[in-house]
């Protein structure tokens, strides 16, 4: 039985089956993406967003994308695909410190029922490890190392930071019994540039496909540097509204486009379930 029904799929599609018959029954189609650029990873995102643009209510304890999509399990189940699909899945320190911290970003944390399937598309079909690399993108080193994602070991994540950052961690003796590999970029200022991120993740992890799950920050950054290739939008049935004073994100934060140099994106699929639309877009302005 199907999660979704797929209303338009101009995706490309593999010579050959990618995803088993139970997986390409619950999405309803296939998935495939194509092969990396050689300086950086295919670099795909993921968000979910209410009707007038909000993708997160920035509340404590309420700002992540649960509170956005009701938990909708087609949602999570997508999640959970793609999380299946990629090398490595990208975070930012907000994002982690958003959740709760038993949280883990594997397929199964978001989607459990499908956790068998998951495994054996990753291991059978795409030949991959168990789980993808965890990357955590955080300039200023304040991390929380005491959260379950940094004392896993089966599920190995490594912190990208600066020469501060890393000061930063080495303060506090969690690191010590932390698993998480800490990997350190110069930079200029507290903001670790985002084509060295991806090209360190090419050249040091062999990450060849990247899921970036790292908010609207983050997104932004990588829009601005050209380096987003696909997006994968959940659009949730209700409406969050804005104040002048409130502080509700959409998906791109801290940097404008203008009308001459602002990125466009070609729909490749819908698909649909319940109230919910389940979009995918390839970016036309990726270099």
């Amino acid at each position: 039985m199907s999660l979704v029904h797929t209303l338009i799929d101009c995706a490309p599609q593999p010579t050959a089956p990618v995803l088993s018959q139970a997986l390409r029954e619950l999405y309803d189609g296939e998935l495939h993406f194509p092969g990396s650029p050689t300086e950086r990873p295919y670099v795909i995102a993921n968000f979910v967003s209410t009707l007038d643009g909000v993708v997160s209510y920035q509340l404590q304890g309420q700002s992540g994308g649960s509170a956005i999509s009701g938990s909708n399990p087609a949602d999570r189940f997508i999640m959970g695909l793609l999380r299946a699909s990629v090398d490595a899945i990208l975070v930012g320190r907000h994002s982690v410190h958003d959740v709760s911290p038993e949280s883990l970003w594997t397929p199964e944390y978001t989607y459990a029922d499908a956790k068998q399937l998951f495994a054996d598309y990753r291991l059978n079909a795409l030949h991959k490890p168990q789980y993808p690399l965890v990357v955590v993108v955080s300039g200023s080193g304040r991390l929380d190392l005491a959260r379950v994602l940094f004392r896993t070991p089966e599920v190995r994540t490594a912190v990208i930071t600066t020469p501060a950052g890393q000061r930063e961690l080495l303060k506090h003796n969690a690191i010590q019994s932390s698993c998480a590999e800490i990997y350190v970029i110069d930079a200029s200022g507290a903001r670790v540039d985002s084509l060295s991120i991806l090209r360190t993740l090419r050249s040091e992890f062999g990450v060849e496909i990247l899921l970036s799950e790292g908010g609207p920050t983050v997104f932004g950054q990588f829009l601005s540097a050209r380096s987003i290739d696909e997006l994968f939008l959940t659009l949730s049935p209700q409406a969050a509204g804005r104040t002048e004073r409130s502080i509700r994100p959409g998906l791109v934060s801290d940097l404008e486009f203008l009308p001459s140099d602002a990125p466009w994106f070609q729909l490749l699929s819908v698909k649909q379930q319940s109230e919910y639309l389940y979009l995918r877009y390839r970016c036309c302005s990726a270099r």
